[in-house]
């Protein structure tokens, strides 16, 4: 087992460096390489009685941070103060956005392939995104992004909606996919720790291949 990238751990939490094309958690199709698998495995190796919660999930694609609680009141804790969660991702963007931020407010919906869109009944999920330019280049647009809900692939269809997928995102109009890998990367969280009660900021290092990528765009 390839190592597990830990950025945090104590006694009710650990907090994973998720790499890209790993799911977050085992589906029928894939049910061995998948992060929640691995982080059990290694609380399991301390002691076999130990177990671990789901807070959230990231995109398959999609590197970062991913919480896990160690015990059931530390999940519940925490899914308590979820929604007040600061998320922050860093993007890298198809073609030059004119705007330098902005906040979008959309109702998603799913259809039957899994795919979501951006439907025109407002009874529908709301997603609610905003996006500031941290670099412009010549044909693709670095942004750092906080989502204040937390919808299945709200940043992906939101960046779809303004006319500018994520590099290498295939599934939602990307053109492009020159580093192998969703330019998706959830870079920072900020929350209210169950150990302590008190907010805990925490940050993931970006992987080699995104930096590589934002230099080569420079």
């Amino acid at each position: 087992m390839k190592k597990l990238d830990i950025v945090y751990e104590d006694k009710n939490i650990i907090v994973i460096n998720k790499p890209s094309n790993m799911l977050t958690i085992a589906t029928t199709k894939d049910k061995y390489n998948n992060l929640y698998r691995k982080v059990s495995e290694y609380v399991k190796k301390q002691n076999k009685n130990n177990k671990i919660f789901i807070i959230h999930r990231l995109d398959k694609e999609t590197s970062g941070l991913v919480v896990f609680a160690k015990n059931r009141d530390s999940k519940i804790k925490l899914q308590n103060v979820w929604k007040d969660t600061k998320r922050e991702y860093l993007a890298l963007l198809e073609g030059t956005l004119k705007e330098n931020s902005n906040t979008l407010r959309l109702n998603l919906e799913e259809d039957d392939n899994h795919y979501v869109y951006v439907s025109k009944d407002k009874t529908k999920d709301l997603a609610i995104t905003h996006y500031e330019v941290l670099q412009r280049f010549d044909h693709k647009t670095l942004v750092s992004i906080n989502i204040l809900t937390g919808k299945k692939n709200q940043i992906r269809v939101s960046m779809r909606y303004i006319h500018h997928p994520i590099v290498g995102d295939k599934k939602y109009g990307a053109k492009t996919n020159p580093y192998r890998r969703l330019m998706l990367h959830a870079a920072s969280l900020e929350f209210i720790n169950p150990s302590t009660n008190k907010k805990i900021k925490l940050e993931a290092d970006i992987p080699k291949v995104f930096l590589k990528g934002i230099e080569n765009e420079g």
